[in-house]
């Protein structure tokens, strides 16, 4: 059973910085994608930032790149997501996902079968 555990959401001003952590347990996680998405009030889930099973691929929304940084640790099952410059607009549900797959790396909402409960991220003007 794959379980996955967010951590390192909470309230920051505009320009600010986060890291999101995501604690996976289960299987052996070395041919998983992982990645994180968001979900704002009224708003449908979205891309955030996903990261291959060996750390070798990435990929970011456009609203993110620059700021944010995705990696894993594998000897830890961990995949973080490092928050900078952040923005209002940033504000959102921020969760973790991941899927198995040794030979791509997915970006889409429905791609990944695995889900974390949620952090909320909370960025004020």
């Amino acid at each position: 059973q794959v379980q996955l555990v967010e951590s390192g959401g909470g309230l920051v001003q505009a320009g600010g910085s986060l890291r999101l952590s995501c604690a996976a347990s289960g299987p052996p996680f070395n041919s998983y994608a992982m990645g994180w998405f968001r979900q704002a009030p009224a708003k449908e889930r979205a891309l955030v930032a996903v990261i291959s099973w060996s750390g070798g691929s990435t990929s970011y929304a456009d609203s993110v790149k620059g700021r944010f940084t995705i990696s894993r640790d594998g000897a830890k099952n961990t995949v973080y997501l490092q928050m900078n410059s952040l923005k209002p607009e940033d504000t959102a549900v921020y969760y973790c996902a991941a899927v198995y797959r040794p030979y791509s790396l997915p970006t889409t909402v429905y791609d990944y079968r695995y889900w974390g409960q949620g952090t909320q991220v909370t960025v004020s003007s």
